[in-house]
């Protein structure tokens, strides 16, 4: 099969692409629901969003891309400090703000050109940024896993034999696997609290939505503190893009368009702030599940959309869901945190990246040293304040400085520096060069 050919059988029964598209449910749930519970916001609602955004994410990209979008973890300070000081109608309206910031800067890069775009994003670049992609979240496998590593071994065990043993579609769910081992050991331990079931609906209706949902105000002030927060997260958004891209070896800056992903995430974060919900991004959990089964039919992202949304629904369910144990998740986490690494190591080997060319040394360790240096958590020198509650740090940071690093080096310095005799004959091979690749 063709690298980035999807994997999934037109034939293949209903039960298994629901199983499939669970695997990415089960890798988002976590993170989608933790940003309501820690900023006052509604989870239900935070899943509904995250299910009609993901699948106006694909109308707007024609469905090609298989990503799933879920609650941003870069708007929370954010969120806090608007709600405390001006009210969470505030904020909710701040992100249709940060939505239609998404809708003009997808025409800019249309009317730019994506070619350009990709320019500044060669393997030098892509590569160490992805790896910082895993490695910035790591800690947070880390620190899920340490609560009991018995269970996150185990867990972490039965997802990896999954992936290397398993025969058939069984090979392709290690992380539903993984899961219901791993829950399978905490009930063992005793270490599940069922309470949240116990206390949740069966079902919520129409009218407890609307009685969760919060009508968006505007307040510039409030914008002002949350607007900004938006470069943030499209650096991260490239980053992510740029990441599915490579494991599903196709390049989506040219199909749909990178333009088109930033519309499409742009409407779904303004979907978010009329309902009340969180914003909106895209997910490195459910690029890692691609990396660990090799299915990446959109397909199966969509359906994990509608289960998002009809868990929403039901308020049980949803409860089961939050009771698997936070060292089960770090267990998964650590696995797709380091599939996501080892990509970025692998778009450096097959790119054939001369490391004893100083240039391309000085980009990649300037990526990896400036994102890695995040993982330390406070106090972290390597951030430029951009307001008062936004800054560029980590990833957001890394990847403007080696983009910037590219440009200047290898765009901008050559053009600049090469003679003019060089330029023409350059000029001349490259014509020669299109003309035999016509004939």
């Amino acid at each position: 099969m063709a690298k980035g050919g999807f994997k999934l059988k037109k034939n293949q029964s209903l039960l298994a692409n629901g199983l499939l598209s669970f695997q990415h449910v089960l890798a988002m749930f976590g993170a989608t629901v933790l940003v309501p519970f820690i900023t006052g916001l509604d989870p239900s609602l935070a899943l509904l969003s995250a299910g009609i955004g993901t699948l106006l994410f694909h109308l707007v990209t024609g469905g090609k891309v298989p990503v799933f979008l879920g609650s941003s973890f870069a708007f929370i300070a954010g969120i806090q400090i608007v709600s405390k000081n001006f009210g969470m109608a505030y904020a909710t309206g701040s992100f249709m703000a940060v939505g239609a910031l998404y809708v003009i800067i997808s025409l800019l890069v249309f009317l730019i050109g994506s070619d350009k775009i990709k320019m500044l994003f060669p393997s030098i670049v892509t590569g160490p940024i992805i790896i910082v992609i895993g490695l910035i979240l790591s800690p947070v496998a880390v620190g899920m896993a340490s609560e009991n590593w018995l269970v996150a071994i185990i867990t972490i065990l039965a997802v990896v034999l999954t992936g290397i043993i398993g025969k058939g579609f069984i090979k392709l769910i290690p992380i539903v696997i993984g899961i219901f081992v791993g829950y399978l050991a905490a009930f063992a331990l005793n270490i599940i609290d069922f309470a949240p079931v116990l206390e949740a609906s069966w079902f919520y209706g129409i009218g407890d939505f609307q009685n969760m949902m919060i009508a968006p105000k505007f307040s510039l002030e409030a914008m002002a503190v949350i607007v900004p927060i938006a470069i943030v997260s499209l650096v991260e958004h490239i980053g992510d893009i740029t990441t599915n891209g490579v494991v599903v070896g196709r390049n989506f800056f040219k199909s749909p368009g990178l333009h088109r992903t930033l519309l499409g995430d742009g409407i779904a974060t303004a979907f978010a702030g009329l309902i009340g919900a969180p914003a909106n991004t895209t997910y490195s959990e459910n690029t890692g599940v691609l990396a660990v089964t090799g299915n990446y039919n959109p397909n199966i992202i969509r359906g994990a959309a509608v289960i998002a949304i009809v868990l929403s629904f039901i308020g049980k369910f949803g409860a089961i869901i939050r009771t698997i144990p936070v060292p089960v998740m770090g267990g998964v986490s650590f696995v797709l945190f380091g599939m996501i690494a080892s990509i970025g190591l692998r778009t450096l080997v097959e790119s054939k990246t001369d490391f004893s060319n100083l240039k391309n040394s000085i980009i990649v360790f300037s990526i990896l040293i400036i994102g890695i240096v995040s993982i330390q958590g406070e106090g972290n020198p390597a951030a430029i304040k951009i307001s008062e509650y936004a800054s560029f740090e980590g990833l957001s940071l890394a990847a403007i400085v080696g983009i910037s690093l590219n440009a200047i080096i290898n765009i901008i310095a050559p053009k600049l520096f090469v003679s003019k005799t060089d330029r023409v004959e350059r000029q001349n091979k490259t014509s020669a060069k299109l003309a035999f690749e016509k004939e």
